[in-house]
C-alpha cells in the first residue's frame, strides 16, 4: 500500500474515533447519571411574581421620575433604568420558577410602556428619497460592475481560445 494512502487511511480512522468520542457524551441515553435523576420541576407562583413585578415597577417609576418627561422618548436618557427594570423582571421570574417572558410579565411591561411611552410613536412614517448624488452612486456602481464583469468574462474567454 502506498504510504500516502496509508496515511490518509489512518487519518480517516482517527477522525472517526475522535467523532465517536466527542458525540458519545451528547446523547442523553448514554449518560447514566441523567437516567437516575428526576427533573427539577418548579411551579410558577403568580402571586409572588405579581409582588416582585410591582417592586420592579416601583423602582423603575422612581428612576423615571429623575428623567425629564420631555426625554422619555429618547432611549439614551433612560437606557440604564430600562435595563435595570428588564433585568429585574427576568431575574425575579426565573427565581420564582416562571419562564420569561410569560403572558403576565408581558402584560405588565405593556402597561408600563403605555404609561411612560405612549406619546413616543409618530402617527405616520415619512419616507424621503435619498439625495441625488447618493442616488446616482447607488445606480452607477452596480451598472459599472456589471459592465466590468461582462468585459472580464469576454476577455477571459478570448484568451482561452488563444491558449488552446
Amino acid at each position: 500500500m502506498d504510504t500516502n494512502a496509508f496515511f490518509v487511511l489512518k487519518l480517516f480512522v482517527l477522525g472517526i474515533c475522535a467523532n465517536i468520542l466527542m458525540t458519545s457524551g451528547l446523547s442523553a441515553t448514554e449518560d447514566k447519571r441523567q437516567q437516575n435523576q428526576k427533573p427539577n420541576v418548579v411551579i410558577c407562583n403568580e402571586t409572588a411574581l405579581m409582588l416582585d413585578m410591582s417592586r420592579c415597577e416601583d423602582d423603575f417609576k422612581r428612576d423615571m421620575d429623575l428623567v425629564d418627561p420631555k426625554n422619555w422618548c429618547n432611549l439614551t436618557y433612560y437606557i440604564k433604568e430600562y435595563n435595570t427594570f428588564s433585568t429585574c423582571t427576568e431575574q425575579n421570574s426565573e427565581r420564582i420558577g416562571c419562564f420569561w417572558p410569560n403572558p403576565f410579565v408581558e402584560s405588565f411591561i405593556i402597561s408600563l410602556h403605555k404609561h411612560f411611552f405612549s406619546n413616543c410613536t409618530s402617527d405616520q412614517v415619512i419616507w424621503e428619497d435619498p439625495p441625488d448624488n447618493m442616488l446616482t452612486i447607488l445606480i452607477v456602481i452596480p451598472v459599472l460592475l456589471t459592465v466590468v464583469m461582462i468585459a472580464l468574462v469576454v476577455w477571459c474567454s478570448k484568451r482561452n481560445d488563444v491558449m488552446v
